[in-house]
């Protein structure tokens, strides 16, 4: 179980950077963006491609995330200057990048990292040579969890403290002048282009971004698990909305700097509940892009029933003095 929970801890991590992603072209644009299933692979195919051919893997996933920024800025043009609907861009393009990324892996559906130095065996190195799992390791056997010890520490940390790093990223840029302005575009175009802002160039820049941390997420995860797949990005827009859908019912959205954690939050908590929900016997591999539909469905349908709740027992507060107020005046008038 523990090992089990740790691996949906580490990849739920991962996958907490494409969310933020999701959240930047879905929340902060008002955009239905789904070019996500394609960055993805385009970053996992591009870091990929250029480990197997001996290059360094910071550099081939620096590589994987300019090629999912590329991805999103023409998508933002397809719709700014092409005057496609949103969400037709994104469906032109992600089917356009099935053919890019087979290109990208030279028309290899699957690429096999294993036993190629990635960022993985970098960061388990790092966490061996300092000691970090030892010590740790050591703490888990003292509580008597000796018998399934993770095979490294280091991709967790290392993972949490990038995951963290970007999240910051996402904040401070939000908050200057020009992410200000994308946050007003996302809410009404009208207004900001009648404050002589150029919402074409931000929509670009921001879809752009938001592939971006969709195709790094790709390239991380391509080495984490010792593959990139050609198919591996199918469904993953739903991944995301989930982690956004569940973050924000269950952690709130009063500030930036909240609902990114928060993003962060309910990429980890959707990864713990699929992991979980497979092991019940009755449900099998195949079964988790269902079991991500009725996540998604309970995030959406449970919060809006409990303010539903919440709001008629507040109007039922509000009325109840106005009848108690009637039913003094009915006795008043029978006597």
């Amino acid at each position: 179980m523990f090992a089990s929970i740790f691996g949906a801890l580490e990849s739920g991590i991962i996958f907490a950077i494409m969310a933020l992603g999701v959240y930047l072209s879905f929340r902060v644009l008002d955009f239905p963006d789904l070019t996500v299933d394609g960055s993805f692979v385009t970053g996992a195919g591009t870091a990929a491609a250029m480990i197997t051919r001996g290059l360094d893997p910071i550099l081939a996933t620096a590589c994987g995330t300019l090629a999912g920024f590329i991805a999103g800025c023409f998508t933002g043009l397809l719709h700014t200057k092409g005057k496609i609907h949103a969400l037709l861009s994104g469906i032109l393009m992600m089917i356009a990048l099935w053919s890019i990324n087979l290109r990208i892996m030279e028309d290899a559906a699957n690429i096999p990292l294993l036993g190629k130095h990635t960022l993985m065996t970098e960061m388990a190195d790092f966490a061996k040579i300092t000691g970090l799992d030892a010590s740790l390791n050591a703490a888990l056997k003292a509580v008597g969890l000796g018998e399934s010890l993770p095979r490294t520490w280091g991709i967790l940390i290392l993972m949490l403290a990038l995951t963290l790093i970007i999240k910051m990223l996402n904040d401070w840029f939000l908050q200057t002048e020009i992410g200000l302005v994308l946050r007003a575009t996302g809410d009404n175009k009208r207004m900001s282009r009648s404050f002589s802002a150029n919402t074409d160039r931000l929509t670009i820049l921001g879809l752009g971004l938001a592939n971006a941390w969709v195709a790094l997420s790709g390239a991380i995860y391509a080495q984490y698990g010792g593959f990139a797949d050609i198919g591996m990005g199918v469904g993953m827009i739903i991944v995301g909305l989930a982690s956004v859908i569940i973050g924000e019912a269950l952690f709130g959205t009063k500030t930036i700097a909240r609902t990114t954690l928060a993003v962060i939050g309910g990429a980890i908590i959707y990864r713990i509940v699929v992991t979980l929900a497979l092991r019940i016997e009755f449900f099998k591999p195949g079964d988790l892009k269902l079991i991500t539909a009725v996540i998604v469905v309970l995030a959406l349908v449970v919060p809006k029933a409990v303010d539903n709740r919440r709001e008629k027992r507040r109007r039922k507060r509000r009325q109840a003095p106005a009848d108690d107020r009637n039913r003094e005046a009915e006795q008043r008038a029978a006597t």
